[in-house]
């Protein structure tokens, strides 16, 4: 009997690693943010191999925090950090990492047996069956964090991490290429993925990702000048050109990158534009504070607007997509959130109403071919 070339199709083997999951829209492997709020709403968490682009708020503030969770996640599932920041101390920022919430109500689960109370009753063709843990510990997904702790320094210091600061940057040689504070940047994160073992083309019997974040890139004290060089005549293509070799680099690695950029200090809308373009996933805070909005009593219960520019398309020609683009994001004692803006059904007479025509609504006449004393369009 002649053999057939039929074979069994079989489903594709996960790739198991602490904190990741894969996604439910083109199975490619998440990890969390850090926010559940975020990770929700951009289509599950962020894809490994991407960049993540968080536009600062005027003073910096929000981006820095979302920062702090994203590598707090780090230390909490184990992965491998790279944190650069030319404005502040990249050791500051770990030391300032909020402190996770351990027993939080997703993670922790009291059975009556262990609590002292009666034994719950079941039916008795349900009392013979293995019970099965949808989510263990060994693989959670995200975490939740109280911002009133600080995590505690052994617990950082267990984080295989890697800082490099403004010191560490000066070290550069001048290239006419691209600005030397950025090449030396890219430099670093090659030799990190190629040392840890993050390469795709690297054969590993256990993986593990490599989180890099950078804070506040592109601003003054990286040398940045908004795209110009420094007789504002020529383009300085230096930012573009390291966005696009990270994002090259991140491809074949398993790694995610989340940068925050000052773009309300680039005068030039196209160039933010292009940077938006070079980037996977991009994100606008705008803060109420200082502006006309924070004494606006639609906007009372929130402290800024998020607005999503841009969203991942990853082995499929569209993106996820949120049932809603209006999105606000809070700040409480202990966490930050991201909720849908619901805004008041009826304001006072002091509020400003800028969503209500300025035209007034107007009668309708009476069609007819006479005159009328409504001023119709159809009258003649």
């Amino acid at each position: 009997m002649a053999a057939t070339s039929f074979q069994r199709k079989t489903r594709a083997k996960v790739l198991q690693i602490p904190g990741s999951k894969p996604s439910l829209y083109n199975n490619q492997l998440l990890v969390s943010s850090g926010v559940p709020s975020l990770d929700s709403i951009i289509g599950g968490g962020l894809a490994v191999g991407s960049v993540f682009l968080i536009e600062e708020d005027n003073f910096g503030n929000y981006g820095r925090l979302l920062l702090k969770y994203f590598c707090a996640e780090a230390v909490m599932t184990g992965h491998s950090l790279l944190l650069s920041s030319a404005d502040q101390c990249p050791d500051q920022i770990t030391q300032e990492l909020p402190a996770p919430i351990i027993d939080d109500p997703g993670s922790v689960m009291t059975t009556p047996e262990e609590d002292g109370s009666e034994k719950m009753s079941i039916a008795w063709r349900y009392q013979h069956l293995p019970k099965f843990q949808s989510n263990p510990s060994t693989i959670k997904f995200g975490h939740y964090y109280d911002l009133t702790k600080v995590m505690d320094p052994d617990l950082v210091s267990s984080c295989n991490r890697t800082c490099i600061g403004q010191v560490d940057l000066e070290k550069c040689d001048s290239n006419n290429v691209m600005n030397p504070r950025y090449r030396y940047l890219l430099k670093t994160i090659k030799e990190k993925i190629d040392s840890g073992g993050f390469s795709t083309a690297q054969a590993q019997e256990k993986r593990n990702i490599l989180r890099i974040g950078i804070h506040s890139l592109g601003s003054p004290q990286w040398g940045e000048s908004g795209g110009f060089c420094d007789n504002h005549e020529d383009f300085d293509y230096s930012l573009p050109r390291f966005l696009l070799a990270l994002r090259s680099i991140l491809r074949t690695a398993f790694s995610v990158c989340m940068i925050t950029i000052p773009t309300h200090l680039f005068q030039s809308a196209a160039f933010v534009s292009r940077l938006e373009r070079l980037c996977d996933t991009v994100v606008h805070l705008e803060s109420f504070a200082g502006s006309d909005k924070e004494k606006n009593p639609a906007y009372k219960e929130y402290h800024g607007l998020f607005h999503i520019h841009k969203l991942p398309r990853l082995n499929t020609l569209t993106s996820h997509m949120p049932d809603t683009m209006d999105f606000a994001f809070k700040l409480r004692r202990k966490k930050f959130t991201i909720e849908k803006l619901h805004l008041p059904p009826e304001l006072s007479d002091t509020a400003s109403r800028p969503q209500e025509d300025a035209i007034p609504n107007l009668r309708p006449g009476v069609l007819s071919c006479g005159t009328t004393g409504s001023k119709n369009k159809l009258d003649f």
